[in-house]
């Protein structure tokens, strides 16, 4: 891992660090908060926020776990740990709109009385704990898709308390007890288009897909225009984990006065240059190679090149 990757990795840790403490000490109080204002709004927040510590705990320890060496065994090293903390904060938003969804259903038949005044200081304050939170995590879940798990988390929760507060007014000022569930259900909606965009991310990066930001076809021509090379195949692209790219292709070299030293050198540059690829695998191979060889390199990967 380069020196400011692994920079990155230790201050994603000092920040869900602390947002998980935040995010803790108020657990707490809400969940108590809850039960008392007999709030649903309310108890889906703390439902919400409880999701929050485990996704905090989870994406904390998995973000250390990551920085560890690669083994003999684990040759990427563990990389890929961040990525299944991701995936599974996305099932845990997922079950979370779920439960809130069937609470939900069952008071929009028979709502229950909430006691509005106590229900609105307590959301306020888990509004305030939870724009800490995000504030704390803002700007890492750009590099880190474990990291941008825990802000969603935080944030939809940031969501579910403004919600609360907006119920606990209408049922302030009209008696409507209705919006209690109302907004819940609004905030469940919201909560699984977060959990979507989450679980999407982290499974395209299992599949090992080419990443949304490179354009495949761009970084062949470009390959293809080094000096010396004569064409590019069966060139793949994928990401270990956020922020750290691979690459492996089979290059064919022109008869040309560059070594394969130089070759290699100038078709890493471009790849790391400008398309910031982390990790290449590049097998430099004569025109006149028999087509036999070929197609055994070949058999393990999709033929994705048309020519």
């Amino acid at each position: 891992m380069q020196p400011h990757t692994h920079a990155h990795r230790h201050d994603h840790q000092g920040s869900l660090k602390t947002a998980l403490i935040i995010t803790s000490v108020f657990l707490v109080a809400e969940f108590v908060g809850a039960l008392y204002t007999n709030s649903l709004a309310l108890l889906a927040d703390a439902g919400h926020m409880l999701t929050d510590v485990a996704a905090l705990s989870l994406s904390f320890f998995a973000t250390r776990f990551a920085t560890r060496r690669a083994t003999p065994r684990m040759t990427y090293g563990f990389y890929r740990v961040e990525i299944l903390a991701a995936l599974l904060n996305g099932v845990f938003l997922v079950l979370v709109a779920l439960y809130i969804f069937y609470e939900g259903y069952h008071r929009f038949k028979d709502p229950p009385q909430v006691k509005a005044d106590w229900m609105l200081a307590v959301a306020i304050l888990g509004l305030l704990a939870n724009i800490a939170s995000a504030w704390i995590l803002f700007g890492k879940h750009h590099t880190s898709l474990n990291v941008r798990g825990a802000f969603f988390h935080v944030l939809t929760d940031a969501i579910g308390s403004m919600g609360a507060i907006l119920a606990s007014i209408a049922i302030i000022v009209s008696g409507y007890q209705v919006a209690d569930p109302l907004i819940s259900i609004v905030v469940a909606v919201l909560i699984l288009w977060s959990s979507w965009i989450l679980i999407r991310d982290a499974v395209d990066i299992l599949l090992e897909g080419t990443p949304a930001h490179i354009n495949i076809v761009s970084l062949r021509e470009q390959l293809g225009d080094v000096d010396g090379v004569g064409s590019v195949h069966d060139l793949h692209v994928w990401t270990l984990t956020s922020g750290i790219l691979a690459m492996s292709c089979h290059v064919v070299a022109e008869d040309s006065n560059f070594s394969r030293t130089e070759l290699l050198s100038r078709v890493n540059d471009v790849a790391r240059e400008r398309f910031h690829i982390n990790h290449t695998t590049i097998q430099i191979e004569e025109r006149n190679i028999p087509q036999a060889l070929v197609d055994s390199c070949n058999c393990h990967f999709g033929a994705w090149d048309t020519q």
